[in-house]
């Protein structure tokens, strides 16, 4: 059997093989846009099998990190804080996990980075509009009970973008200099009303003390 013509037009894993993976990937995602884009495509256009590009980077959201050169991809970390706990406290550890990542001196400033080219170049910010509406606000309003869980769920977001330009970008004070648990006890009740929505009373979120 001739092996190399069963893998003939195929590239092998190597690590040109993940640049251009990522190539193809970022050229993809900024011309398509990222709903269109699957990894199966993305396959195809760097001439490698489709899981060569699962073994490299798992998933879409993991590819797309990649793409942009984030060392932390938001998408996948908030799949992780969802997982370890339930709504009354994602609000807390949403927080925590934005300044952990973004307060790291290996993960922040890729992140930073990305922010301000989507705000200078209008392709970088629809696909990251795209990816946040996707991969975040959808996949909170999925935690979310009442048929306004998508408006709720972009208000939880919004606070979050507050604060990550606030501090990250503006550097604005005193947040830019508050400790992790000061940002938590400040920004996680805002968190919380826009999980519970307009017009519901912080009351609502405190067990019932009836019987």
């Amino acid at each position: 059997m001739n092996k190399t013509g069963s893998h003939r037009g195929r590239r092998p894993g190597n690590p040109d093989t993940r640049a251009a993976i990522l190539d193809v990937a970022r050229r993809r995602f900024l011309e398509d846009g990222y709903h269109a884009v699957t990894l199966r495509s993305v396959a195809a256009g760097a001439g490698v099998d489709l899981a060569l590009v699962s073994y490299y980077f798992g998933s879409k959201k993991g590819l797309f990190g990649a793409a942009l050169a984030l060392g932390a991809n938001p998408a996948e970390l908030l799949a992780r804080v969802v997982a370890e706990g339930d709504l009354a406290t994602l609000p807390e550890r949403v927080v925590r996990q934005v300044l952990a990542v973004w307060d790291d001196p290996v993960t922040g400033p890729p992140l930073i980075a990305m922010l301000r080219t989507a705000i200078d170049d209008d392709s970088v910010g629809a696909l990251v509009k795209e990816a946040v509406e996707r991969e975040i606000v959808d996949r909170i309003a999925g935690l979310v009970p009442g048929r306004d869980a998508g408006r709720r769920a972009a208000a939880f977001t919004t606070v979050v973008a507050g604060l990550i330009t606030t501090r990250y970008l503006l550097r604005l004070e005193p947040v830019a200099s508050m400790t992790a648990d000061d940002v938590v006890r400040s920004v996680s009740p805002q968190l919380r009303q826009a999980l519970r929505g307009p017009g519901r009373a912080a009351r609502d979120a405190r067990p019932a003390q009836r019987s």
